[in-house]
C-alpha cells in the first residue's frame, strides 16, 4: 500500500537524491545518516588499499553477497515501497537493503571486536565496548531513517534486519573458522605478493603492533641518521 503525503514537500540531499521533508531537521540528519552505507563501502575499499589485509578483503566481498541476495529477495518478492519517488534504485522495499547492510554490518564488527581483537589494558577493553555500541547506533539509526524518510515499511526494515543479521553471522563464522585457514596459502601467491596483499589474522591487535612496528623502524632510522652526523 503506497502512502499519499501531498502536504509534504520532500527536498534531497545534492548528489546523492535522498529525500527529506523540507524544513525538518530531524529528517535531514537522518537523510545524512542513510549514507552510511556508502561512507563505509568507501572506508572499506581505503583501507583494503592501503593495508591489503585479506580479512578486510574477505569482509568486503561478504557485503557484496549481501547485497547480492538482498537483490534476488527483492526481486522474488517484488513488495513496493511505502511511497512511490522519482529517483530510486529499485521500486521494491522487501527487505530493505540498507537495513540489511547495516546490521550485516554491525553484527559481523560486534563478533570481530568480541572474538578477533584481544586487549588487556582498560583502556583497550572501554574502547573495545564503545565501539560495539557504536555500530549498534549507527544500524539503528540507519534502519530508523528508512522508515522515517517512508523509503520502507517497518515490515521491510525488520525483515532487513533480520536478513543482515543471519548474513553477517554465517559470514563471520565462514571466515574466522573455514576463509582464514587458507589466509597464508592466498598470501604466498605471486599475485598477492605482487599487489602487496597480507594475512594479519595470526596478529591479535594489528593497530598495536602496525603503532610499535612504525615506532621501531622510525627510532631504527633516526639512530642511522644521527650516527651519519657524527
Amino acid at each position: 500500500m503506497t502512502i499519499d503525503t501531498p502536504n509534504i514537500k520532500w527536498k534531497s540531499i545534492s548528489l546523492t537524491h535522498v529525500e527529506y521533508p523540507e524544513g525538518d531537521l530531524v529528517g535531514l540528519g537522518l537523510a545524512w545518516c542513510s549514507l552510511l552505507p556508502i561512507f563505509i563501502l568507501v572506508s572499506c575499499g581505503t583501507l583494503i588499499a592501503f593495508r591489503r589485509d585479506l580479512h578486510t578483503i574477505f569482509f568486503l566481498i561478504g557485503l557484496v553477497v549481501d547485497e547480492g541476495l538482498n537483490f534476488v529477495l527483492k526481486s522474488i518478492i517484488q513488495e513496493y515501497r511505502p511511497m512511490s519517488r522519482s529517483v530510486i534504485f529499485t521500486e521494491y522495499g522487501m527487505p530493505s537493503s540498507h537495513a540489511q547492510f547495516m546490521s550485516f554490518f554491525a553484527v559481523y564488527m560486534v563478533l570481530f571486536l568480541c572474538i578477533r581483537v584481544h586487549h588487556n589494558s582498560p583502556t583497550g577493553i572501554i574502547w573495545k565496548h564503545l565501539s560495539c555500541i557504536g555500530v549498534l547506533i549507527a544500524a539503528l539509526l540507519v534502519c530508523y531513517s528508512r522508515v522515517y524518510l517512508l523509503y520502507h515499511t517497518i515490515d521491510q526494515v525488520t525483515w532487513g534486519i533480520v536478513a543482515g543479521s543471519v548474513m553477517g553471522s554465517i559470514w563471520f563464522l565462514n571466515v574466522h573458522f573455514i576463509f582464514s585457514n587458507y589466509f597464508p596459502l592466498i598470501a604466498s601467491w605471486c599475485i598477492s605478493e605482487y599487489f602487496m596483499v597480507r594475512d594479519l589474522t595470526p596478529i591479535p591487535n594489528v593497530l598495536w603492533f602496525e603503532y610499535c612496528s612504525y615506532r621501531a623502524e622510525a627510532k631504527s632510522r633516526q639512530r642511522m641518521i644521527n650516527n651519519k652526523k657524527l
